[in-house]
């Protein structure tokens, strides 16, 4: 077989990726810098556009192509005939769904969307509740358009973490909260931080420079990305070389907005790290989302909230707020910014109790799309679970079920991805540090390039050639397992805290 075919293919599904790039700035734009009387025009966009690169991928022409490419994979380079593999693979999933649900679906998630806006503004669950009735509607029968094995959740974790199941993401939660549970109250019992320092004003734009300065640190390309402002923070990426993230700050909290800055320019990373000659094809990838959250956990977590890493940024942190933290230690720092307690927001939520907030989601998630509960049901449901796991009250549904963009979005099955994301960071930051005796040197004269470098290699240009358990298990040497997060999380919050015969591998301790 000659060529042709091959590039013809490779041609026609570079097409579909710039209509879906062209999707992913309207997208980025509705939630940047968009009229807020433009929602409704903008909902009609994404839903042409939406069904248009839908019709393109799933065209008997691309089918017969690939169909054609499969039956001569032989004659194919390793390159080229996993990129077959994978838009079957892909379009085998795509050809399930007819043109109108797609168009339907883009469309009422734009709608979604400016209804969540509204709601979390006014804190009022019951102006999100009709859309949110209707997208989990859409998502009962997207999963029957795909198929499924036993929970009709599957067909929708399928899309964010190929291979996984929620019975296995049960087994795996029911085992890990019992000890993460058990490890925040130890803490809860040990004398906590003294934070009264952080208790000022913090000027936004110093907040800003310092996190471009740190996201230029990390490598991150403000020539091929940019930073901008959004009520839920979020990376997006429209080419190799248009990588874009956003933020958002609080002058009452001095971190957060770099935490946000921190965890999406990992993402970032990853996508500017793919190679070249994947740019417009399916490998330049991630995987799945657990693995994309490994890189931005890793980042913003095992480095960004390191003493490492304070030491280096304390001083130029106090250029940016004279007379604010002249008296203040790195050490200060470190134990400030580790603070363990239970908190009503996830993206706030500190290491040892954030898993448990996305466990909540996922039983909340599989409960609404196996039809156990109602929508209605949702505040209610989500308050008893706040105070089943970490022991706190809401006080009103913006600092409730109102929080995260994911539902508006039809993004169900999205949330154990960030769960998975810190196990898969904290085993590969295990084999760094093997791999890397000089790792936290490094960090401390803020010199991020040979982390940068060993993801790069172990991770990011692999794209989607691997799966991302396969990813893991290449770059470790063993498969994924959450014994590294336990060893991480035991080893780090017992010196922080002067913790003594802490048994993370046990729900006993």
């Amino acid at each position: 077989m000659s060529n042709s075919v091959f590039n013809r293919f490779k041609d026609r599904l570079g097409e579909v990726i710039d209509v879906q790039a062209a999707i992913a700035v309207l997208h980025w734009d509705e939630e940047v810098y968009m009229p807020s009387k433009a929602g409704e025009g903008r909902g009609r966009q994404l839903a042409t556009l939406s069904a248009l690169a839908h019709r393109m991928f799933t065209s008997p022409d691309m089918g017969g192509m690939v169909e054609e490419l499969l039956g001569h994979a032989d004659s194919l380079d390793p390159d080229q005939r996993k990129l077959v593999e994978e838009t079957w693979y892909d379009y085998q999933r795509a050809v399930r769904l007819p043109d109108t649900f797609v168009e339907r679906f883009a469309e009422e998630c734009s709608r979604s969307y400016h209804a969540w806006v509204t709601a979390r503004k006014e804190s009022n669950f019951s102006l999100f509740q009709p859309c949110l009735e209707t997208m989990v509607e859409l998502l009962r029968e997207k999963a029957e358009y795909l198929g499924y094995e036993g929970s009709p959740y599957n067909a929708l974790l399928e899309e964010f973490e190929r291979g996984m199941r929620m019975e296995e993401l049960s087994t795996l939660f029911f085992s890990l909260a019992p000890r993460l549970i058990a490890l925040a109250r130890r803490i809860s019992a040990a004398d906590p931080p003294d934070t009264r320092w952080l208790d000022q004003s913090w000027d936004e734009q110093s907040q800003w420079n310092f996190s471009l300065n740190v996201l230029t640190d990390m490598g991150y390309d403000f020539e091929a990305g940019r930073q901008d402002r959004s009520v839920h923070p979020f990376t997006t990426n429209f080419d190799l070389y248009d990588v874009r993230i956003t933020t958002r700050i609080d002058p009452r909290d001095l971190f957060s907005g770099l935490m946000g800055s921190i965890h999406e320019g990992g993402h970032a990373l990853y996508e500017q790290g793919f190679l070249e000659k994947d740019r417009r094809t399916l490998l330049a990838q991630a995987p799945s989302l657990g693995i994309h959250e490994s890189q931005s956990r890793f980042w913003e977590n095992i480095i960004g909230r390191s003493l490492p890493f304070w030491q280096h940024y304390l001083p130029e942190l106090k250029k940016q707020y004279p007379g604010q933290l002249d008296s203040i230690t790195p050490e200060q720092v470190h134990r400030a910014i580790n603070r363990v307690r239970p908190s009503l927001i996830r993206v706030e939520a500190d290491e040892c109790t954030y898993n448990l907030h996305i466990m909540l989601r996922f039983e909340i998630e599989v409960a609404l799309i196996e039809g156990a509960i109602y929508v209605e049901d949702v505040p209610a449901l989500w308050n008893a679970k706040m105070k089943q796991y970490l022991g706190v009250d809401v006080p009103e549904d913006r600092l409730g079920c109102l929080q995260d963009i994911h539902w508006a979005h039809g993004a169900m099955g999205y949330f154990p991805t960030y769960a998975l994301g810190n196990l898969y960071a904290a085993q590969l930051h295990e084999k760094m540090l093997q791999d890397m005796p000089e790792f936290w040197n490094h960090i401390e004269q803020g010199d991020f390039s040979p982390a940068r470098q060993w993801l790069r290699g172990q991770v990011h240009q692999v794209g989607r050639r691997q799966t991302a358990s396969a990813i893991i298990e290449a770059a470790t040497g063993a498969k994924p397992s959450a014994e590294p997060f336990l060893r991480y999380l035991c080893g780090k919050y017992s010196a922080l805290y002067g913790l003594k015969n802490v048994d993370m591998m046990s729900s006993k301790d």
